[in-house]
């Protein structure tokens, strides 16, 4: 592997990049030896079906709706009904989604693998070539682009680490050790600046939750205590020098540091820590300026040139990036910044209110940070962003991914997106909470579905046809609604795929047309509108006679994200649809339909709501269902 990084070193510079051809090459080595010995075996082998083909997931239940009237719905009456019947709980799902009776041998177990790894192989190759076409197109530098711009990426900022604090920003070993601790169990992936900086000019996916990590002034306590929980965690940090403090007792900040000079890292610990590809130097300036915007133009190209030229000069490294002494820089800084050769740099902003996430960043010469002070804070909000849009190919899903539940705000509107899982619909014997549907389901989240007849106030009677695997029925829609939906989104859900057609009253109010759509249909309902339509938002000629769908509203909707994944998700402000689709497409969706929505609107996410306010019962929901061996929200282990 180490010589294969080496080779292609030769050909592709990016790091990212080269680290996703050998992880491809891998895979279809390994891949291709396993289908070898399969092939060999001359056998041949049906593997058991998924449980959800064959209806296992709910339990059968013979109800159909009641109280059905075609006059009066969700559609086009506005009107709030509370009541809130209770409703009979369906079964948890089968362990891993597979038919306990089916037994699965070895030679099964192998088939199953080549089709998961054509599945895989395929997904890869072209998830591959959307990075390498992303990495190919950057933002004009030293600009951020507007893909990076959507993630939320803290970069945290320490100084000093030693036994006892002398001022607010120093920390103590024990303090580092608990902040490198909460970024192991929350789930966050530390990352180096170089990813950073690829990132913010491609917008190339990063891990769901990263963070950055620096580390300025250079002081003993860096190589003392840092740079050992650095080995022990694993995790790649950031460390700023100014060069004339190497090796001496020094103050960067004399008005700052009441108790004299500190401690500062030798030239032979540097030389030790940059052996490690963990670390990344950067420069800090020389002297360490208190402002360096009040320096003439040739005392900063001294601070910026000469510090560069004697770091690369002493660690025989490449130094690409600075960071501003206490953050103050203007454009006449940058602009030098910029004829010194830096790549990129640093800043901070003393004010913790002005403090900024990476993407939200001017460019890349005023990156900037967040004070460890608000460590906790800054991590929870960590998002990779959404993923890039697949080039070529069919379409491809994936319902493997665990459920993860995200807030986020995109053009000033906040959002609850949940994604993973394996989407389901769940048709209710009457109208209840979504938290009250789910219960003992195995279902981690979901949302209001699609529209339903009002007029009675227990009626699960919906608008247009529905097939539920909770029911496993088909149930038609009246006559007189399905012509008043035409061309509206028709949702088809199947084991391994979900499809979105323009709903035909004159076929498809029928199973067997639907069935016809998309082999192994378990779910169908229509949706209020498309939001995103093939990655594109729609405009408002696409939402025809759809009641309000111009108003700004609590807005409810689902669908299919870049990376083949559901995700479910509502506006916490209210918002029109057509804006709505637009910050959906930001939001990396391929295809988004909206539900019922305005009073309708809920979400629910491990039992409970994450709306705040009390919604209107509904019929039907979407809900996600745990892949795997992930445990469903009310199933015991």
């Amino acid at each position: 592997m180490v010589r294969m990084s080496s080779f292609l070193g030769k050909f592709v510079k990016n790091r990212l990049i080269r680290k996703k051809i050998i992880k491809i090459i891998y895979t279809f080595f390994l891949g291709s030896l396993f289908i070898i010995g399969l092939t060999a075996t001359g056998h041949s082998y049906t593997p058991p079906q998924n449980s959800l083909t064959n209806k296992n997931l709910f339990p059968a239940t013979p109800d159909t709706p009641n109280n059905s009237s075609p006059n009066s719905s969700s559609l086009n009456n506005p009107s709030i009904n509370n009541s809130s019947p209770n409703n009979s709980p369906t079964s948890c799902p089968t362990t891993n989604g597979m038919n306990p009776e089916v037994p699965v041998s070895i030679l099964g177990q192998a088939t199953n693998f080549k089709s998961q790894f054509d599945q895989q192989w395929q997904g890869m190759f072209l998830e591959f070539v959307s990075e390498v076409n992303a990495y190919l197109q950057p933002a004009p530098w030293p600009n951020i682009s507007d893909r990076a711009r959507l993630a939320k990426v803290p970069v945290i900022m320490y100084h000093d680490v030693l036994p006892q604090k002398e001022v607010s920003w120093d920390n103590t070993p024990q303090e580092i050790t608990e902040h490198f601790e909460l970024i192991k169990t929350q789930g966050l992936t530390p990352i180096s600046l170089q990813q950073l900086v690829t990132h913010l000019q491609t917008g190339l996916p990063l891990p769901e939750k990263p963070i950055v990590l620096t580390f300025d002034d250079g002081y003993g306590g860096h190589y003392e205590y840092v740079y050992d929980l650095i080995k022990k965690y694993n995790y790649p940090a950031i460390f700023s020098i100014y060069t004339d403090g190497v090796g001496k007792d020094a103050i960067p900040n004399a008005d700052r540091r009441p108790r004299g000079p500190r401690t500062h890292v030798s030239w032979e610990q540097l030389q030790e820590m940059k052996a490690n590809p963990l670390i990344e130097i950067v420069a800090h300036s020389v002297t360490h300026p208190l402002d360096m915007r009040k320096l003439t133009d040739e005392q900063l190209k001294r601070e910026l040139g000469e510090s560069k030229q004697v770091l690369e000069s002493k660690l025989g490294i490449p130094i690409n990036y600075f960071t501003y002494p206490v953050g103050k820089n203007d454009d006449r800084v940058r602009r030098l910044v910029r004829e010194a050769g830096y790549k990129a740099a640093l800043a901070m902003h003393e004010d913790p209110k002005e403090e900024q996430l990476a993407g939200e960043s001017d460019d890349l010469l005023a990156i900037g940070r967040w004070g460890q002070s608000r460590f906790q804070e800054a991590a929870s909000k960590a998002w990779g962003g959404p993923a890039l849009p697949k080039i070529g190919g069919t379409a491809t899903f994936d319902f493997t991914a665990p459920i993860d539940m995200k807030k986020t705000t995109i053009d000033k509107t906040s959002l609850i997106l949940i994604s993973g899982g394996r989407p389901v619909t769940i048709h209710a014997k009457t109208r209840s909470q979504v938290p009250e549907i789910i219960a003992k389901t195995g279902a981690v989240a979901a949302v209001d579905g699609g529209f339903f007849s009002l007029e009675f106030l227990d009626s699960n009677q919906m608008i247009g046809p529905v097939l539920s695997q909770s029911t496993q029925q088909f149930v038609p829609g009246k006559e007189a609604d399905v012509l008043r939906i035409k061309n509206r989104p028709l949702i088809l859900i199947s084991p391994n795929a979900v499809k979105f057609v323009p709903f035909d009253p004159s076929k498809h109010n029928d199973q067997a047309a639907i069935t016809a759509e998309l082999a192994n249909t378990t779910d169908a309902f229509v949706g209020a509108a498309w939001l995103v339509r093939d990655g594109e938002a729609q405009p408002a000629k696409a939402f025809g006679n759809l009641f309000d769908f111009d108003a700004t509203r609590h807005r409810a909707f689902w669908g299919i994200n870049k990376s083949g994944q559901p995700v479910i998700g509502v506006s916490s402000d209210p918002v029109d649809s057509i804006e709505l689709g637009k910050i959906l497409v930001k939001a990396g969706y391929q295809d988004a339909v909206m539900l019922d929505s305005g009073a309708s609107t809920s979400l629910a996410y491990k039992g409970d709501s994450l709306v705040g306010y009390t919604p209107r019962p509904v019929p039907h929901v979407v809900a996600l269902m745990p892949s795997g061996n992930e445990k469903g929200a009310d199933c015991n282990p």
